[in-house]
């Protein structure tokens, strides 16, 4: 008869050896799997009447991780997208384990069958220019929250910067004299500079003048301090979308999100080349294949 083997020294080992130390996954991916593995334990914990430090490995079979991640889709509401990103992560964790517990291997085979549900993948939809001077003019710059979220806006709509990158920026990360830019370390651990407009860079220039003067300071800290979370910025979004639907009523029709302030950047840029083609006509393009003036995404 087999053994059974605990959970807990081997979701520990998961994390801290194969994920920190032999992979070195991002911050983010961290935190996304420990969400992953909180929910599970809560939902074994309601299933099967055990506490976390009780749980043996065989207890989490395929037919309890199809069960969590159908109570996922149906008493949580999440989308398909998020339930395939719990899987991914639970799909990790088991690969993992096949090296540390083989005589599981047919339990192991099984979890890793879990197919991933497909769905529809929606348009992303963007903002025009009025909706982002809208956008723009909603803080209350008279107040220090407010000048904050209209650089935090400023910066996102004029960089493209993922949320992660926004909310990670520090100081050291910002530079004003020559060439000014920001710099940030993005998905996939790829290093890179991001212009500024002059715009931009006299709000932030003027912005950095209120913060401390430590390199490692947030440059858009909460009220203490600390980074904005995810959900910090989707409530100053929210919160100032509405306001600015009162300027420009189209807002009401649009979420705002971090990842639409992204799209606003490859309209502009084809907005200006069409125009730049417009007025300077066809005739100098016409030796030219159309793949070469069509600007990309």
């Amino acid at each position: 008869m087999m053994n059974n083997s605990s959970l807990a020294p081997l979701l520990q080992r998961f994390f801290t050896q194969r994920l920190m130390q032999q992979r070195e996954v991002s911050q983010h991916t961290i935190f996304s799997y420990r969400d992953t593995f909180r929910l599970l334990l809560q939902f074994i914990r309601q299933r099967l009447h055990k506490h976390p430090s009780q749980l043996a490995f065989q207890d989490v079979d395929a037919p309890l991780v199809a069960a969590f991640l159908d109570d996922l889709e149906k008493r949580r509401g999440v989308t398909a997208r998020t339930r395939n990103l719990r899987l991914t992560a639970i799909r990790s964790f088991f690969q993992y384990a096949a090296y540390e517990e083989p005589a599981c291997s047919a339990q192991i085979q099984r979890v890793l069958a879990i197919p991933s549900k497909r769905f529809t993948r929606a348009l992303v939809h963007y903002l025009t220019r009025p909706e982002v001077d809208a956008l723009l003019a909603a803080p209350d710059r008279n107040s220090w929250s407010g000048r904050r979220d209209h650089a935090l806006i400023l910066v996102a709509v004029q960089t493209g910067l993922r949320l992660s990158e926004v909310t990670g920026l520090e100081r050291h990360d910002v530079v004003l004299g020559t060439g000014s830019h920001v710099r940030v370390v993005g998905k996939g651990r790829k290093e890179r500079c991001t212009p500024l407009t002059k715009q931009t860079r006299a709000v932030l220039k003027a912005w950095l003048q209120e913060l401390p003067g430590a390199d490692r300071q947030p440059v858009f800290p909460n009220a203490r301090g600390g980074r904005l979370s995810s959900h910090g910025v989707q409530y100053i979004l929210t919160k100032h979308a509405v306001a600015a639907s009162k300027q420009c009523s189209s807002l009401l029709q649009k979420r705002v999100t971090p990842h639409v302030l992204r799209h606003y950047l490859p309209l502009l840029t084809m907005s200006g080349s069409a125009r730049g083609l417009q007025r300077h006509g066809n005739l100098a393009n016409r030796r030219r294949r159309p793949r070469d003036i069509v600007p990309r995404l």
